[in-house]
């Protein structure tokens, strides 16, 4: 995942030569004549856009005051020449420069926030990723409040190879925006994700992966979340199926083997109306039926067919079945089969059923089966109620919090 970077905007040069000249215009304080004089030559030369021809005076105008300047000889010379250095794209020189601004006893209290502004922008455009961190937190804790001077942070702080502080200023900022009901940008997202990888974290990627999809669901974003969380330590086979009703869920089953095998465990299941759902689309999508396999995948739906002709036709016996049974995951498993068929409320009331009376192999899966149930009955406000419920270290609570996520 590669991060986009937004650019430093930095600041207009003639605005910044402007007041440079009328502050030396001014005259409230004294600058002798040999430093003087070459220093009124630069500004001319400033003003004409002669950066090269303004170094070479200010150059002279230092030569001439060497070891007796003055503080505001020093100064002045500072400011000249750092615009003289801007103006040729000389970063290293301008950020020199600004040091000397900053550090100067001249520079006026008011234009010291403005001076860091620029002070960032510089450094960043430099490539001088530490330094424009360090110089973004004397910024800040100077009452910098500028978003596009704080949004170079974190993307200084990672071009910096400081991965850790990175992704912990991210959260930082993005956790203020949802705080106020906002969404962050991609940069932030992407750049949370890509800190993450840097480090090897997949816990905090996948963590990053859930907040991308959640703001930019698109469908290779999703199948990445879903593939990184089906692989984490202690995910039970048994949620394979609940893997492939997800991805069918954001659209991410994107070939043939992806619909055989989810059909082939939905029949085992005992789900041949949820098999032919994943058929259909399959041969919908034109990725069954079609090639070398499509006499294979023939065979899978005249099998579904036949399945769900015997499972109709033993509805009304299975649920009594499922009743009479001491445990209750016969009826969250009939109750499941009855809204595959859309018979939502009737099969959700199985199922909830099943759930209280109680001994099942995994009450986790069951609540995780609920609520995909209510998902597909239309209930979504009810299903997400259900998957918060949803426990365990199984891999049933990872699912239920991805399905909260689903628009």
């Amino acid at each position: 995942m590669t991060p986009t970077f937004k650019h430093a905007r930095l600041p207009a040069l003639v605005l910044l030569m402007a007041a440079q000249t009328a502050a030396f215009a001014a005259g409230k304080q004294t600058i002798s004549a040999e430093v003087g004089a070459p220093l009124q030559d630069a500004q001319k030369a400033l003003q004409s856009k002669d950066y090269k021809g303004a170094s070479a005076k200010i150059a002279a105008a230092e030569a001439a005051g060497k070891g007796k300047l003055s503080p505001y000889e020093a100064y002045v010379i500072a400011q000249l020449k750092s615009s003289a250095a801007l103006g040729q794209g000389d970063y290293k020189t301008a950020l020199s420069a600004y040091d000397d601004i900053l550090a100067s006893p001249e520079l006026p209290a008011g234009e010291k926030l403005q001076r860091l502004d620029a002070y960032v922008k510089i450094a960043y455009s430099a490539k001088d990723y530490a330094r424009t961190a360090d110089a973004i937190k004397q910024y800040k804790a100077a009452g910098g409040s500028n978003a596009d001077t704080l949004g170079l942070s974190a993307q200084s702080l990672y071009l910096a190879g400081q991965y850790a502080a990175a992704g912990a200023e991210l959260t930082s900022q993005i956790n203020a925006l949802e705080a106020v009901g906002k969404a962050p940008s991609d940069t932030q997202l992407q750049l949370l994700a890509s800190c993450a990888l840097k480090q090897n974290d997949m816990k905090a990627y996948t963590a990053a992966l859930e907040k991308i999809v959640t703001y930019t669901p698109k469908k290779e974003y999703w199948l990445d979340l879903i593939v990184r969380t089906s692989a984490q330590p202690g995910f039970s086979q048994n949620l394979t199926l609940d893997v492939y009703r997800l991805r069918q869920a954001t659209g991410t089953m994107s070939k043939a083997g992806d619909y055989m095998e989810a059909a082939q465990l939905a029949l085992q299941a005992g789900y041949p109306s949820e098999a032919k759902t994943f058929v259909d689309e399959g041969y919908a999508k034109k990725l069954l039926g079609q090639g070398p396999d499509a006499a294979r995948h023939q065979r899978l739906k005249d099998l579904v067919a036949k399945k769900l002709g015997e499972d109709q036709a033993t509805l009304a016996e299975g649920e009594k079945a499922a009743a009479a049974q001491t445990t209750g995951d016969a009826l969250v498993a009939t109750g499941f089969n009855l809204v595959t068929y859309g018979q939502g409320d009737k099969g959700i009331a199985l199922i909830e059923q099943g759930i209280k009376k109680g001994g099942l192999k995994s009450a986790d899966q069951a609540r995780l089966h609920l609520g995909v149930a209510q998902v597909m009955a239309g209930k979504k406000e009810a299903a997400s109620k259900t998957f918060g419920s949803v426990q365990g270290t199984d891999g049933a609570q990872s699912l239920a919090r991805l399905w909260k996520l689903v628009k």
